[in-house]
């Protein structure tokens, strides 16, 4: 089971904000951590009509990858957008490249539980599936008779 807690940046100007807990931590996770992002709006004291946009540099499998996720604008119905966007690996850099915001970001950040807890949970999870699965089928067969 993983712990989960509220996450929220701000970026200003051309700013860049890093998220790396791994970095941070003094404890070590096994079940590692991952964030979620829900949700990008601009703050009450934004430029009208200015755009902002706000870029991630995040891992794929692979490699390295830069793109813009949220284009805002303020003064209109532009001025937030709702994401689900799932960042498994950090380190994950936001970076407001056009605009001079403030962009609020704001999202979930998950911290895993031990991988032995996890399994025995998956385990648990499994078997009640099967348990379930055999009752119906016994529940099918007596009403076909």
């Amino acid at each position: 089971m993983a712990d989960e807690y509220f996450f929220a940046l701000t970026l200003k100007g051309k700013s860049s904000e890093v998220w790396d807990p791994e970095a941070k931590a003094a404890e070590d996770y096994q079940g590692g951590h991952k964030l979620i992002i829900k949700q990008a709006l601009l703050g009450p004291e934004a430029t009208e009509g200015e755009v902002n946009v706000v870029q991630v540099e995040a891992m794929t499998w692979k490699d390295s990858v830069k793109i813009p996720v949220a284009t805002l604008k303020a003064g209109g119905p532009n001025n937030q957008v709702l994401l689900d966007l799932s960042f498994p690996d950090p380190p994950v850099t936001f970076s407001l490249i056009q605009g001079s915001g403030p962009v609020h970001i704001i999202g979930h950040h998950l911290i895993g539980s031990p991988l032995e807890e996890e399994f025995d949970e998956m385990d648990e999870l499994e078997e009640e599936m099967i348990d379930d699965e055999e009752g119906e089928e016994g529940a099918e067969e007596e009403e076909g008779r």
